[in-house]
């Protein structure tokens, strides 16, 4: 005789309820997926139609007060520095989050990193950036007299400014994650016999480079 098996009435609700829960659940998954998709595609939509052009960065002006070594590689510095920072874009604002400043000389930092408060630039927005950078006792490789004396002889010392922080895009109310960018200037200063220890200064502007 075979066995007959029937399911309660009990049991067949508690299934339609899974099924429906599951339904539900699964609905609800593509509906979420699908607007996270929708506005992903916004957002790219509006990152490439405006599509930001990198901050523009140029030195104004530079001034060495202070170049001289104690001892035979500890080195004291001091140097005035004004940047002009320009954003380009007509329809992105730019958070600058973080930036940090300092100068090297043949590949050599010669001053502490000098940090400027956070600040926002609109819209084809410019701001003058000032800075003192100074290094006490800093070591320096024996070389670095020897490379100061052969650029005095020369006519001319070249000293790197270099920048490098953390931005972020704004476009209306949406902002983007941060980046990071890095700009470097190079200011040439008259310094011959007749400028041995200075202040040396150069006010020609000059561009910078910016990677981003």
């Amino acid at each position: 005789m075979s066995q007959i098996h029937a399911k309660s009435p009990k049991h067949c609700a508690k299934q339609g309820l899974a099924v429906v829960k599951f339904k539900l659940n699964k609905k609800l998954f593509y509906s979420l997926s699908t607007f996270l998709l929708s506005i992903s595609a916004l957002i790219f939509l509006v990152w490439f139609i405006l599509h930001p052009t990198k901050p523009q960065f140029a030195l104004k002006e530079a001034d060495i007060n202070q170049l001289n070594l104690s001892g035979s590689h500890l080195l004291n510095s001091s140097i005035q520095i004004t940047l002009l920072s320009n954003n380009p874009n007509k329809k992105v604002g730019i958070y600058y989050d973080n930036l940090q400043i300092y100068a090297s000389y043949k590949g050599q930092q010669i001053t502490l990193d000098t940090s400027l408060p956070p600040f926002y630039q609109g819209h084809e927005e410019s701001n003058l950036l000032s800075a003192s950078l100074v290094g006490n006792a800093l070591p320096v490789s024996p070389s670095f007299g020897y490379e100061v004396a052969r650029d005095q002889t020369a006519g001319n010392l070249a000293v790197s400014l270099k920048a490098n922080g953390r931005l972020r895009w704004r476009v209306g109310t949406w902002v983007s994650g941060r980046y990071r960018f890095n700009v470097n200037c190079v200011a040439i200063m008259p310094f011959g016999p007749s400028l041995p220890t200075g202040p040396l200064s150069t006010k020609q502007g000059t561009m910078c480079s910016t990677t981003l």
